[in-house]
């Protein structure tokens, strides 16, 4: 177990102790300064997935899951009691991990350097079970993958290996982690070294008290900001909080279908959130297929997309349309905010300096309710946002009598498009209608020019998705695309419909 002086965890099944390394050394430098060089340094910011590692969480009941994360973003002491498998630890003795040994056998390395991230994918995708049975053509063995830069445009290849090892569930030595027993939950975690601290409680009532005690301390989940931030703006906080130790606010509760909320936990990572909402949620399953990269997801939490409070951050306009509210915890007790409120201003919230959010409390979704979330960038896959919308209508009677257009992209927060929902309420959903709720649409959506679209672009675009939104839904009230068509309703580059 980790101590205040010393961090302790696996490497390629070897025990490892580190000390005096500073806690905003990431664990791909750590790797390299130490000599395993194997895991390579191409973009440092999690979009090339040349530092791609496997991490297991020995306290998961088993069968766990076997992660691969982007080894840049990952900050050291969050691997502390895991157990980290890199391209180096994978050959035993002479034979190949069947990775690898898939990749030699397709030829699908070409000038190499991004074969261990690939590889590493690859080891992933062979203990996923459920890719037993996937066709060539199945979108979670492109999106396995989807995190992966070649340089070489040697996909093809690439992908035959893929194919060739997804869901055969080799009995390596990871496999062998992923079936151990579980061990003892991992106990609080505080670890000082130059100068700075990283704390990791693993109760809230630890953690809100550490929030009162520090209000200065960044507070911390998957890291995938922050570690952008350590890697290319050289920000090293003096005191970090993580969050991700508490057992609690990493779980989704479902409710009862009918009145109850489901209960997102604010640390739930995007991945699990992704394979629950497939059943549970559909219209979020629609906007995390294309989110980011499997190694993002992996890492990336609900509440730290929230707390950022990007305008282009994809979630929020999923839980702003279905009404959902946010659960903040201090020591002076826990407050429900509606998410329309949580908002203030460009990346401001209404945390207070000790609060942490601690859930996502999403209500029931009428069945007859039409609803739909979309996203455009330019880049089909992992590319931020110029523009997503998520939709909530239903008709009674043959009138609208609930409507919850939201927006990101289009200002300086996401924001309910209130003015054109007034424009449906109380009408048929006709063409009148529709027309009327596009021409109310400027009076919330603002949008500015920048590089990633210009306002008219934006606006073009948000009355376009509302527009194909209401012929998507004309017959059915919720037709889930194929996750491999999602956000191509609307054509990318021109913000019209085809």
């Amino acid at each position: 177990m980790s101590s205040p002086d010393s961090l302790r965890f696996e490497v390629d099944g070897s025990a490892v102790s580190v000390a005096d390394v500073d806690p905003t050394t990431t664990l791909l430098h750590w790797l390299r300064e130490t000599g395993r060089t194997g895991t390579k340094e191409g973009c440092g910011e999690g979009d090339c997935g040349a530092c791609t590692v496997v991490l297991v969480d020995p306290s998961e009941p088993a069968p766990r899951k076997a992660r691969a994360v982007n080894s840049c973003l990952v900050l050291l002491p969050q691997v502390a009691d895991l157990q980290v498998s890199t391209v180096e630890g994978l050959q035993e003795g002479e034979t190949l991990h069947p990775a690898q040994q898939a990749m030699v056998d397709a030829l699908g390395s070409q000038c190499g350097y991004c074969t261990p991230g690939f590889v590493m994918s690859l080891v992933e995708a062979a203990q996923r079970p459920e890719l037993a049975e996937a066709y060539k053509t199945d979108w979670r063995l492109e999106d396995q993958i989807a995190g992966n830069l070649c340089r070489c445009t040697g996909y093809r290849p690439i992908k035959e290996a893929l194919c060739a090892v997804a869901g055969t569930c080799p009995r390596t030595r990871l496999h062998a982690q992923l079936q151990a027993p579980a061990a003892p939950a991992p106990a609080s975690l505080e670890y000082a070294a130059g100068g700075r601290r990283f704390l990791a409680p693993g109760s809230l009532e630890e953690a809100v008290a550490l929030r009162a005690a520090h209000p200065e301390a960044r507070v911390v989940a998957g890291s995938t900001d922050l570690g952008l931030e350590v890697s290319k703006l050289r920000r090293h906080p003096d005191v970090m909080l993580s969050l991700e130790r508490i057992p609690e606010l990493g779980r989704i509760v479902e409710g009862n279908g009918t009145e109850e909320p489901v209960r997102i936990g604010a640390t739930a990572r995007l991945s699990d959130l992704e394979d629950w909402s497939a059943e549970g949620l559909p219209v979020l399953h629609r906007m995390l297929r294309y989110f980011g990269a499997r190694q993002i997801k992996h890492r990336a939490t609900v509440g730290g997309n929230l707390c950022n409070a990007s305008p282009i951050g994809d979630l929020a306009p999923v839980f702003l349309a279905l009404d959902a509210e946010v659960e903040l915890a201090s020591q002076r007790g826990r407050r429900r905010v509606p998410i329309s409120s949580f908002f203030l201003g460009y990346r401001d919230t209404c945390l207070t300096a000790d609060e942490v959010l601690t859930a996502v409390l999403v209500p029931p979704v009428h069945p007859e309710a039409r609803r739909g979330a979309y996203k455009v960038s330019r880049r089909r896959e992992l590319d931020i946002s110029a523009v997503s919308a998520c939709f909530v209508v239903r008709e009674e009677a043959g009138v609208v009598c609930h409507a919850r257009l939201a927006f990101g992209g289009v200002a300086a927060t996401t924001v309910r498009a209130r003015a054109a929902e007034d424009a449906l309420l109380g009408r048929p959903l006709d063409a009148a209608a529709l027309d009327a709720a596009v021409a109310a649409l400027p009076a919330d959506v603002r949008p500015i020019d920048d590089h990633r679209g210009s306002a008219w672009f934006r606006r073009t675009l948000a009355a376009n998705l509302l527009r194909g939104f209401v012929a998507e839904t004309a017959e059915a009230p919720f037709l889930p695309l194929p996750p491999e068509h999602v956000g191509t309703l609307v054509h990318t580059s021109t913000g019209r419909l085809p």
